[in-house]
């Protein structure tokens, strides 16, 4: 909920820039990037993977009380979101991990598919409250706070109660160690997964300043876009499951490859003479179809690649190469549009994605997956 009223906080309430909703959004998706991978690594320790999962979404959900306190102030706005985001980054690898060792191998596909899609779900209610919330009470956003940090305290106890604990005997004794994860750098796909996530994090454009460019682009209230994030997640979740499953059938690179090309249509919506309701409408169904076939996709595709006793490291791995990524990248494309406009900060931005996809595309065919053990 709150990501979806953060760029009209951010750039409409507080007045900041576009190389100012650049920094922030570049804390919030990717400031948490090397905690990942010490939470994957703990997490794996032991198999303690909803213990580190658990502390991760308590801290997040704390934090949305936080947002409210410090008010407008940029400093400790930053400082709240990157405790946020740090949430974040704890939680995601002992939670895909869970996933991956709760399901067979053959099927990780449709597993992360379906959480994604209940993910989604998710993700398109908080919208829609939200926009409800600032149609009723316009500017309120600390009641939109509020409201957030009561769900995301539901999803902690959900978690503390119905969720498994799954423990590892056999690695409860191992010390503490960075090595192991890193050691997965060694097989040759998996490493190029990691070097193609980063090269494609830094090549994609945030959904902030893609939604704030679609309502530059078309003039519509920004009290809307929260919607656009609705429209996404629409798509997303109808596509998430059967995304997946064509990834199990078809090949999951092919069908990652296919979601970044989904990704280049945005940009190039984004570029055409195309306006109004076709621009919008066009450009958040292909970025739902993005988002449907590289998500989940990713991690279904790095879990069959990796050790059962280090998948949580590997899949944090993957996570701090993109995360730093999307870091340096809204940065950096918040500094463009503010320099150059953003017509040329797109140009620049999609050129980076055909390469780094063609380098992924070429990097698949040059390597094959090695026998990796249950």
């Amino acid at each position: 909920m709150i990501s979806t009223i953060l760029p009209l906080y951010l750039v409409y309430v507080l007045r900041m820039t576009t190389l100012q909703l650049g920094v922030v959004d570049g804390v919030y998706q990717g400031a948490s990037a090397l905690m990942r991978l010490v939470a994957g690594v703990a997490a794996d320790r032991g198999g303690r993977h909803k213990e580190v999962a658990l502390a991760g979404y308590g801290l997040s959900a704390v934090c949305k009380l936080g947002m409210l306190a410090v008010g407008g102030a940029f400093g400790p706005l930053v400082a709240v979101i990157l405790a946020d985001r740090t949430g974040k980054g704890i939680r995601t690898a002992p939670r895909d991990a869970l996933i991956s060792l709760s399901s067979p191998r053959e099927r990780l596909g449709v597993a992360f598919g379906v959480h994604r899609a209940l993910d989604t779900a998710g993700a398109l209610i908080g919208p829609l409250v939200a926009f409800a919330l600032l149609t009723m009470l316009p500017g309120r956003f600390d009641v939109i706070f509020v409201v957030s940090f009561c769900f995301a305290a539901v999803g902690v106890a959900v978690i503390t109660v119905l969720v498994e604990s799954r423990r590892s005997p056999e690695t409860a004794s191992r010390r503490l160690s960075l090595r192991p994860a890193l050691g997965l750098l060694r097989l040759a796909r998996f490493r190029l997964l990691v070097l193609a996530g980063f090269g494609l994090g830094l090549a994609t454009i945030a959904d902030a300043f893609i939604y704030l460019a679609l309502q530059r682009r078309v003039d519509f209230p920004p009290t809307f876009l929260p919607l656009l994030y609705v429209l996404t997640s629409v798509v997303y979740l109808v596509l998430a499951v059967p995304a997946g499953r064509l990834a199990d059938r078809l090949g999951r690179a092919r069908v990652l490859l296919g979601g970044y090309a989904a990704l280049a249509g945005v940009y190039l919506a984004v570029l055409s003479s195309a306006e109004g309701a076709v621009l919008v409408l066009g450009s958040v169904a292909l970025f739902g179809v993005y988002y449907a076939c590289t998500d989940g996709v990713m991690a279904a595709l790095a879990s069959s690649l990796l050790p059962a006793e280090t998948r949580s490291g590997g899949l944090a791995l993957v996570g701090t190469s993109t995360a730093l990524a999307s870091l340096a990248g809204s940065v950096l494309f918040g500094a463009l549009w503010t320099t150059v406009g953003l017509q040329v900060a797109v140009v620049a931005f999609l050129a980076g994605l055909v390469v780094a996809g063609v380098a992924l595309a070429g990097g698949l065919v040059w390597t094959r997956p090695g026998p990796v053990p249950a």
